[in-house]
C-alpha cells in the first residue's frame, strides 16, 4: 500500500474517533509538503471544520496528536493553519522502497472484468497527403477518411501514370503533391472567375475544376467501377506510406475504421432520422439538422446530391464502433478547431437514439505551429513527418557526437541510439505541454541534454543503468536495508517514486500525459540530486550501498515504464 493510501485510511479512522464524521479515504488526498514547510505530506483539514467545532489550526492539531499516537508511519507534525504537515519516520520510507521492489508492473493497473472498455480514435489523417507535424501530436495524443478525390482528379488530369514505384517516392508523398496541385489549379480557375466580375463563393461553385470533384465524387458514392478502382489503387499507395511513418513513429492501431466503409451506415441512420421528423430537407433536397433549440445552428448532414459529409461519415463510425464492441466509452482525439463538430455530433447521436452520444470525449488539443507561423497543408508549407524524424535524428547524431555521448559506440549503436534520442526528443517535447494549449515546436529546443527535454531523461536512464551495470561487474548484491535510516536525498528520491501510480491514474482521468512526463522529468531531477550528493558504489556501509542500489533501480524502472506510457524509448548506454 502506498503511503497516500495509509495515511488517507489512518485520517479517515482520527477523524470518524475524534468528531464522528465519516470520509472515505479515497476522499482523502494527501499532497507533498511544500518546500518552505517542514513534513513530508500535507492533509488540508477544513472539510472537518464545521463538525468539530473548533479553529482549523486546532482541528489540524488535534488529528495530528491522533497520528502520531496510532499511525507508526507518522514521526511528527505541525500545523500551519488548516493545513496538516506530516513528517513520515525515516526508517518507514524503507519499507515504502521494499513495496515498490517487488510489485510486478508498478505504477499499471491491471484491467479487470469489472474495468470500463474505451476506444480511442487518434490520427485521423487526410489521405490526400502525407503525415504532418501537427499529426503526430495527435498520433502520439492518440482515423478517418479524407477528401481523396481531389487528388484523384489531379492524378487523373496531370499524373501521366505516375506511380510511387516508377518515381522512387512514398505514396502518400505522391498524393500529397497532386493534393497540392489540384488546390494551384483550382485558386487559379477562382482568380480568373472572379476577375470576371463573379464573387469569390461565386467562383468556387463555378469552378469547373470543383464541378469534376463533385462529378467523380457522386460516381464514388455510386459504387462506380472505373473511379472505385482507381481510388482503392490511389488510397493503397497512402496507406503503405502511412504504415512506414506510423511504425518508425513506434504507433499502432487495434482496428482501423475506414470511413469509405461506413458512410453509408451514417446515410440509413440520418434519413431514419429525417422519416421520423428529426431532420428536414430543403428544397434543393439537402437533409438538415435543425439545432438551434440548442444553441447552436443548422447542421448540413447530406448534400443535395445525396452525398454525405463528415459528419454523417461520422455517425456510420461511432455506430460500427458500438456494434463491434461493448464499449463504455469513446474517445475522440481530434485537434480544437474540431470543438463545434463534436459538439454537434454528441447532439445528434443522442437525436438519433444512441445513449452513449451524450457521453462522447472529445479530446480537444491545440496546434502545433512553428516559429515562423501556422502550417497550411494545400499551400505545401508543412513539415513533413518523415522529414521531421529525419532531422531530429541527425540532429541527435551530431549533438551527442559533440557532447561525447557517443565514444566507443559502433555504428550501429551510434544509429540506434541516435533515432531514439532524436525521436524521443520529438514526442516528449510535444507530450511534456498541456495537451490543450497550442505548441511552437522548436527542434533546437528539443534536442537539449540539459533542462526538460527527452534527451536529459535518456541520459540520466542510461547514466543509472551504467551504475547497475558496474555494481554487477563487481558483485555488489543487494541486501537488507531495513534497518538504515534513510537521508533526506533518499527520502525525496522515494517519496517521488512512491507518487507514481497516483500520477499515472491522474493522467489517465484528465488525458493528459503531459503530467507523466513532467512527473519523470521531476524524478530524474531528484535523482540527479541524490546521485551528486549520495556514494553509491564506493559506499562501504553495505546496507546503505543496498539501499542506495535498490534506489537506484527502482528510479531506472519507473522511468521507462513512465517514457514507455508517452511511446518514448530509453537506451541502456550513451
Amino acid at each position: 500500500m502506498s503511503i497516500d493510501s495509509i495515511i488517507a485510511q489512518a485520517v479517515s479512522k482520527a477523524v470518524k474517533e475524534l468528531y464522528g464524521v465519516e470520509s472515505a479515504p479515497e476522499t482523502i488526498v494527501p499532497q507533498a509538503t511544500r518546500k518552505e514547510f517542514e513534513g513530508n505530506l500535507t492533509v488540508v483539514v477544513f472539510p472537518w471544520v464545521k463538525a468539530a467545532r473548533k479553529a482549523p489550526d486546532a482541528v489540524a492539531a488535534e488529528i495530528g496528536e491522533w497520528l502520531v499516537a496510532n499511525e507508526p508511519a507518522v514521526e511528527k507534525f505541525n500545523a500551519v493553519k488548516g493545513f496538516l504537515n506530516l513528517t513520515i519516520s525515516p526508517k518507514f520510507w524503507n519499507g515504502v522502497l521494499s513495496h515498490i521492489a517487488e510489485t510486478p508492473d508498478y505504477g499499471i493497473t491491471a484491467a479487470t472484468e469489472t474495468s470500463p472498455l474505451v476506444m480511442v480514435e487518434y490520427s485521423s489523417p487526410n489521405t490526400n497527403k502525407p503525415l504532418h507535424l501537427g499529426h503526430v501530436r495527435n498520433n502520439l495524443l492518440g482515423f478517418s477518411l479524407s477528401e481523396i478525390l481531389k487528388a484523384m482528379l489531379a492524378w487523373q488530369k496531370w499524373g501521366e501514370g505516375i506511380t510511387p514505384e516508377s518515381c522512387g517516392k512514398k505514396g502518400d508523398h505522391l498524393i500529397g503533391d497532386f493534393y497540392v496541385l489540384f488546390d494551384k489549379h483550382f485558386k487559379a480557375e477562382v482568380k480568373e472567375l472572379v476577375e470576371k466580375g463573379m464573387s469569390e463563393d461565386e467562383a468556387k461553385n463555378a469552378s469547373p475544376l470543383m464541378k469534376e470533384a463533385r462529378e467523380m465524387l457522386v460516381k464514388w458514392e455510386q459504387k462506380d467501377p472505373e473511379i472505385r478502382a482507381l481510388w482503392q489503387r490511389m488510397n493503397q499507395w497512402v496507406y503503405d506510406g502511412f504504415d512506414v511513418t506510423y511504425k518508425r513513429m513506434g504507433v499502432n492501431f487495434d482496428k482501423i475504421y475506414y470511413e469509405s466503409d461506413t458512410y453509408l451506415e451514417g446515410k440509413d441512420k440520418v434519413l431514419e432520422g429525417l422519416a421520423a421528423g428529426k431532420m428536414y430537407r430543403k428544397e434543393d433536397g439537402s437533409v438538415w439538422a435543425d439545432l438551434t433549440g440548442e444553441g447552436l445552428d443548422h447542421k448540413l448532414l447530406l448534400r443535395s446530391d445525396g452525398t454525405s459529409v463528415y459528419m454523417t461519415q461520422d455517425i456510420g463510425t461511432a455506430k460500427l464502433r458500438f456494434q463491434d464492441y461493448p464499449i463504455d466509452k469513446m474517445i475522440y482525439v481530434v485537434g480544437n478547431e474540431q470543438n463545434y463538430h463534436f459538439q454537434v455530433l454528441s447532439i445528434l447521436l443522442d437525436r438519433l437514439g444512441f445513449k452513449w452520444g451524450k457521453d462522447l470525449v472529445h479530446f480537444s488539443y491545440g496546434m502545433v505551429e512553428l516559429p515562423e507561423g501556422k502550417m497550411k497543408s494545400r499551400e505545401g508549407t508543412v513539415v513533413d513527418a518523415d522529414d521531421l524524424m529525419d532531422d531530429m535524428v541527425s540532429t541527435a547524431k551530431s549533438v551527442s557526437a559533440e557532447l561525447g555521448k557517443l565514444d566507443g559506440l559502433s555504428d550501429k549503436e551510434t544509429a540506434a541510439i541516435s533515432e531514439m534520442v532524436g525521436l524521443g526528443a520529438l514526442k516528449y517535447f510535444l507530450l511534456k505541454v498541456d495537451p490543450r494549449k497550442n505548441i511552437t515546436f522548436n527542434p533546437k529546443e528539443s534536442i537539449d541534454f540539459n533542462g526538460n527535454t527527452g534527451p536529459f531523461i535518456q541520459y540520466t536512464y542510461a547514466r543509472i543503468r551504467s551504475v547497475l551495470r558496474k555494481a554487477e561487474e563487481e558483485k555488489l548484491e543487494v541486501k537488507s536495508y531495513s534497518d538504515v535510516t534513510p537521508g533526506e536525498r533518499e527520502i525525496a528520491l522515494i517519496q517521488a517514486l512512491s507518487d507514481f501510480p497516483s500520477v499515472v491514474q491522474n493522467a489517465g482521468q484528465t488525458y493528459s500525459p503531459a503530467l507523466i512526463a513532467n512527473y519523470v522529468y521531476d524524478l530524474v531531477k531528484i535523482y540527479n540530486q541524490f546521485y551528486h550528493d549520495c556514494s553509491i558504489l564506493k559506499e562501504e556501509d553495505a546496507a546503505v550501498r543496498s539501499m542506495r542500489l535498490e534506489l537506484s533501480r527502482q528510479t531506472s524502472r519507473v522511468i521507462k515504464t513512465g517514457m514507455g506510457l508517452l511511446g518514448i524509448d530509453v537506451p541502456e548506454r550513451m
